[in-house]
């Protein structure tokens, strides 16, 4: 095995996720758990970390380099401070320093979109393109952006918050405590309600989905749509191009901000592949500001899957423990 060795953990809104990596982005060693609710006490959260972190220490064939953590919220990168995230019970929390009161090794602490797009930007499908838009889709939306083959985090640190700009006026509430926003529109939990309204419509073109999810429409995920979807039930099809959809309208704001070379769509919900980014580019395309004499970025899957976010924060830890980094 190559080293140095790092930890990264990504603490989503649904999972958490931790891996060994290497330098090369290799995931060596993986652990899966789900993420305590929402309505837990930080301290709870804050445990779950560390005991996946412990885990992995221990299960390390060589010394670790340091430990970085992908948090979906808003993150103050500089001070280590989760100061909102809309998933998690964490509010200006000081998660880099209570970590490294706990943990032997450096500690680092990102947003998990910036460091699932850094994962992209180093190893995946952002390989070679200086100007990137990152995506990622889960239980909401967050972004990344890479200028000049950089991480830009903003001047607070809260850049590639796509999920929170607003779709449509008046719409439907957001757990951030607004209404409207894009991620409403467009995430996997999206895709799951949309399946779950199929359901309990009934008739024929809910019965792939009843199928699947026994007849309860609560057991039934964005996960479930998507394999319908990609076994070529018409109903799912349908959701998820329509959610692609929304998916190009949004992004056309992204890139007439930003104007990337090209946009990577990653998180759970990319796994619906060109079901969801064929209509996205239609709609991108027709939405974009000057679509028809500028060059449209090309919108791509990621490549690195669920495990970007943690590849992304263990080399950004990496990074910053040798004096380099995002």
């Amino acid at each position: 095995m190559s080293g140095p060795f790092a930890i990264g953990v990504d603490v989503g809104g649904t999972r958490l996720k931790a891996g060994l990596v290497d330098d090369r982005g290799a995931v060596l060693v993986e652990t899966v758990r789900d993420t305590p609710a929402r309505t837990s006490t930080p301290e709870v959260l804050e445990d779950a970390v560390v005991g996946v972190v412990v885990e992995l220490l221990g299960r390390a064939e060589g010394p670790v380099a340091a430990v970085g953590i992908g948090a979906a919220g808003f993150v103050d990168a500089e001070r280590g401070v989760v100061v909102f995230a809309p998933h998690l019970p964490w509010r200006d929390h000081p998660l880099r320093d209570r970590l490294a009161e706990r943990l032997d090794v450096p500690v680092l602490v990102d947003n998990d979109a910036n460091a699932a797009g850094w994962a992209e930007h180093r190893f995946g499908a952002g390989q070679g393109e200086t100007h990137l838009a990152v995506v990622t889709l889960g239980t909401g939306i967050g972004g990344a952006v890479i200028t000049h083959g950089r991480l830009q985090r903003g001047r607070r640190g809260l850049a590639g918050e796509f999920g929170h700009q607003q779709m449509v006026p008046g719409g439907r509430p957001c757990e951030c405590g607004h209404d409207g926003c894009w991620e409403q529109y467009v995430s996997g939990s999206v895709v799951g309600r949309a399946g779950q309204e199929l359901v309990r419509a009934g008739g024929a073109p809910a019965r792939a989905l009843d199928e699947l999810c026994g007849g309860d429409p609560a057991r039934l995920t964005g996960e479930h749509v998507t394999r319908a979807a990609r076994a070529g039930d018409p109903a799912s099809v349908a959701v998820l191009a329509e959610v692609g959809e929304r998916l190009g309208e949004g992004l056309a704001g992204v890139v007439a901000a930003l104007d990337p070379g090209r946009v990577v769509v990653g998180g759970g919900l990319s796994e619906a592949g060109e079901l969801l980014l064929r209509p996205a580019r239609t709609a991108l395309s027709r939405r974009l500001v000057g679509g028809a004499h500028r060059s449209v970025p090309d919108v791509v899957a990621a490549r690195l899957g669920a495990r970007a976010g943690l590849v992304g924060a263990a080399d950004l830890a990496r990074g910053t423990a040798g004096g380099g980094g995002g």
